[in-house]
């Protein structure tokens, strides 16, 4: 454990805050001081579940865990649709922020919260998972290689997962008035994410969604997809559902190599990940098979990759507030980036499938 931990209250106990929870514990320079949620009853059980340490504090309030002084960073999983409110107090209360994704119902919101972050000296961060993995770190290094992989021409990203009756019911990913973005905002965000970082977060030139997005009767999205296209003639796909068996394919293809991976947002094993790469691959005399057959690569990692961003986060934190340095802009601009296009997919859909452009 570091000398100073950054000390982490969390605002709410959804269900994805026990997998963060456990990610603030493990990391280095981290540490669990508060937990809050509407009922002081809730919190505590909270608390108790997920073992936290003992002398963790409990609030019934919100607004009372941001009014802890002892308090050096939120990290915040309420649904999207209460994302503007809290972040914006917890910047304002001079709180760091971990937020979930998406980080909010569109751009023009997100801006109001990095308003608050930037007038208040605050850092922000999403909590997409899988960038900070080191797989992602080695992966990169392959996309980079001219003489390997070439130049980008082509990515293509999915993630789907089949929600039961209760889900399709009850989540609040399909509740218009809490997560209204459905699943373009839950699984649609990871799809965009693993675009832009192939692109080296170039946005594209147009957006153009899918026809036939299902809906269901709220008018919350289960499914839907989108085409991206940049000046240069790259082109990238995103598909995206709840209605679909569990799949979470990356693969992005340069003018000499291919990446591909299966499990791109959760890796199938937690302490090590695998990815694919070929390089210049063709066909033997018979064409019968390839020649220069694709290799598998795995990386083993010492945190999980929650835990790693938890520690990236909380070094920046402790940069900020033992140093006197200025937040990190890399992180909110790559935020603000997947929600314009996330942003320019609706807008697509509102104009009837037509090539929206990003502005």
């Amino acid at each position: 454990m570091a000398d100073f931990p950054i000390r982490f209250g969390i605002i709410g106990c959804a269900e994805i805050a026990r997998k963060v929870s456990r990610a603030i514990q493990v990391a280095p320079n981290a540490t669990v001081s508060a937990v809050a949620s509407r009922s002081f009853d809730k919190a505590a059980n909270f608390a108790k579940a997920n073992g936290f340490p003992p002398d963790t504090k409990i609030y019934g309030s919100y607004e009372s865990l941001l009014d802890d002084p002892d308090i050096d960073a939120v990290y915040l999983p309420l649904p999207t649709g209460l994302h503007l409110k809290w972040a914006v107090l917890t910047a304002q209360k001079k709180k760091h922020l971990l937020t979930e994704k998406p980080v909010a119902l569109s751009v023009a919101e997100f801006d109001q919260i990095l308003k608050a972050c930037e007038e208040n000296g605050v850092q922000i961060m999403d909590g997409t998972m899988w960038v900070h993995n080191p797989r992602t770190h080695k992966m990169k290094q392959f996309l980079n290689d001219k003489e390997k992989f070439g130049q980008l021409r082509t990515v293509n990203s999915c993630f789907t997962f089949f929600a039961d009756p209760d889900f399709l019911k009850n989540d609040i990913r399909v509740k218009p008035d809490l997560d209204a973005l459905g699943a373009l905002g839950d699984a649609g965000w990871y799809g965009i994410r693993s675009i832009l970082w192939a692109a080296d977060y170039e946005l594209p030139k147009t957006v153009t969604a899918f026809r036939n997005p299902v809906l269901n009767e709220a008018g919350v999205l289960l499914e839907c997809g989108a085409s991206l296209l940049w000046a240069d003639g790259k082109i990238a796909t995103f598909h995206c559902s709840f209605l679909s068996n569990l799949t979470m394919n990356l693969t992005a293809i340069g003018t000499l190599g291919t990446l591909h991976l299966t499990d791109f947002i959760i890796p199938y094993q937690e302490h090590q990940a695998s990815y694919t790469t070929s390089t210049k691959p063709g066909f033997n005399e018979l064409v019968t098979g390839w020649v220069q057959l694709p290799s598998e690569h795995t990386v083993t990692v010492d945190l999980p990759q929650e835990a790693c961003m938890v520690r990236e986060f909380a070094s920046l934190v402790a940069n900020i507030k033992k140093n006197g340095a200025q937040p990190d802009k890399k992180w909110p601009t790559i935020s603000r980036k997947t929600q314009l296009v996330l942003d320019a997919v609706k807008a697509s859909m509102e104009k009837g499938f037509q090539p929206v452009e990003i502005v």
